[in-house]
């Protein structure tokens, strides 16, 4: 959570997640874990949460595989319809600076982008070992989908 002081009030600023596309498969395949509620959590404004059009576009080609629809129970206008949402209220991010390759994986070198060009707070994965070393010396945290849902509860919107 970041603090910006104004004319001499302090104004909280909601912390900023890049969700990664793991995080949004299991939103969409379990309506009762730590992922579907962060999701719910962004599309209600209770956090600032980052995109870019990479991003958003491995969402779609991801979350659109046949396998993924049917374990999902979702049609594509289903995820389409998630996706627009998920646009509507995200911050967009526009890369000013290339970090590739940084990581092992092409598709994490696109959430790493969109979190230091954004200056996320975090990247919220269940894959932390691939991010952890090259976000500490970003100073980025990479947490979990229950960590970050604990950090919102704890600080509100």
């Amino acid at each position: 959570m970041r603090a910006d002081i104004a004319c001499n009030m302090i104004i909280v600023v909601a912390e900023s997640y890049v969700l990664d596309t793991d995080v949004m498969v299991a939103a969409l395949r379990s309506m009762w874990g730590a992922s579907r509620q962060l999701l719910l959590a962004a599309l209600d404004g209770q956090f600032e949460v980052l995109v870019s059009v990479p991003l958003m576009l491995e969402y779609e080609a991801v979350l659109t595989r046949p396998e993924q629809l049917v374990a999902c129970g979702l049609r594509p206008s289903d995820v389409e319809r998630v996706l627009d949402h998920v646009a509507a209220v995200a911050t967009p991010v526009r890369f000013a600076f290339r970090w590739r390759p940084m990581l092992t994986d092409p598709d994490d070198d696109m959430v790493l982008e969109t979190a230091l060009n954004g200056n996320a707070g975090a990247i919220v994965t269940f894959n932390k070992r691939d991010f952890r070393p090259v976000a500490k010396s970003f100073h980025c945290a990479v947490i979990l989908p229950g960590e970050a849902l604990r950090r919102i509860r704890r600080f509100g919107p």
